[in-house]
C-alpha cells in the first residue's frame, strides 16, 4: 500500500520543549566519536564562544525524532514502519546547540513521492529556541518499500 500523498504539505503540531542536557551532548559526542573539546568541556566551549558544550551537527536527530514520531503514528499516512528504510538526512544549521538549549520542533512534510512500488517522504523538522529563533532545520527522506 503507498503512503498517503495527501501528506505532502502537511504541518504537524509543534513538539514538546527538549531541554539539552550537558551530560546527553557528552554521551552522543562519545558516541559519535566527536573529540573536539568544545563538545565536551565547558571551559573549551566559552574560550571558542560559546554559553555551553557544543552539540555534534547530527545531535538534531535527537530532537527530530520527536517529530517523525509523529509523523510514523499519523492514522491516514499509512506508513508501515516495518518497512522503513532511511534514505537521507541532512542539516541546516543557523547556529550550532548547546547545552541548555531549549529546542522545539515542527514537522513539515515536503514531499511524497512513488518510484515503482515505493515511497519516498521527505520530512522537514524546523527546529527553534526558546524565543523562537531558528537553530536547525533536519531533513530525513524516509524510504518505504513497497509490497515484495
Amino acid at each position: 500500500m503507498p503512503v498517503n500523498p495527501e501528506l505532502q504539505g502537511r504541518v504537524f503540531p509543534p513538539t514538546s520543549p527538549y531541554l539539552v542536557g550537558r551530560e546527553k551532548v557528552r554521551e552522543f559526542s562519545r558516541a559519535v566519536f566527536a573529540t573536539n573539546p568544545i563538545n565536551l568541556d565547558p571551559e573549551a566551549a566559552r574560550a571558542a564562544g560559546h554559553a555551553d558544550i557544543v552539540a555534534p551537527p547530527t545531535f538534531a536527530v535527537v530532537v527530530q525524532e520527536q517529530t517523525l514520531a509523529q509523523l510514523l503514528a499519523e492514522p491516514d499516512a499509512a506508513i508501515d514502519f516495518t518497512r522503513v528504510v532511511h534514505g537521507d538526512q541532512r542539516f541546516s544549521y543557523t547556529r550550532p546547540i548547546v547545552a541548555g538549549d531549549e529546542l522545539t520542533a515542527t514537522l513539515t512534510v515536503a514531499s511524497v513521492k512513488s518510484l515503482g512500488g515505493h515511497s519516498m517522504v521527505t520530512a522537514e523538522s524546523n527546529i527553534t529556541d526558546a524565543t523562537g529563533a531558528h537553530v536547525v532545520t533536519a531533513t530525513s527522506t524516509l524510504v518505504v518499500r513497497g509490497d515484495e
